[in-house]
């Protein structure tokens, strides 16, 4: 299984992005693995989770998001999809998709600029 993730960038304060990971492969340990999320690690900081969502479409957002994160997913295309409103210069980070703990993404940075 491989997941390809795409869509950061450089933004200002209270603007927007959207963030895109595909995963391929074996689809059945895909399903089995049921959960896909987001991650980040900011410069000097743990990394910490963002928001998660189940085959079944169960959510889960850390605090510091709610209300500005919304996390879906493409069941049909394996994809899941971060969108990312009113950002933040905090919000700044290297942002890793997962699934089910076993597989990363490469990483794609999003630098929120003041």
């Amino acid at each position: 299984v491989q997941l390809q993730a795409s869509g950061g960038g450089l933004v200002q304060a209270g603007g927007s992005l959207r963030l895109s990971c595909a995963a391929s492969g074996d689809i059945s340990t895909i399903t089995r693995l049921n959960i896909m999320g987001w991650y980040r690690q900011a410069p000097g900081k743990q990394r910490e989770l963002v928001a998660s969502i189940t085959i079944g479409y169960n959510t889960y957002y850390a605090d510091s998001v709610k209300g500005r994160f919304t996390i879906s997913r493409d069941n049909a295309k394996n994809t899941v999809y971060l969108q990312m409103i009113s950002l933040k210069v905090e919000d700044t980070g290297v942002y890793y998709c997962y699934l089910g703990g076993s597989y990363w993404g490469q990483g794609t940075q999003v630098t929120v600029s003041s």
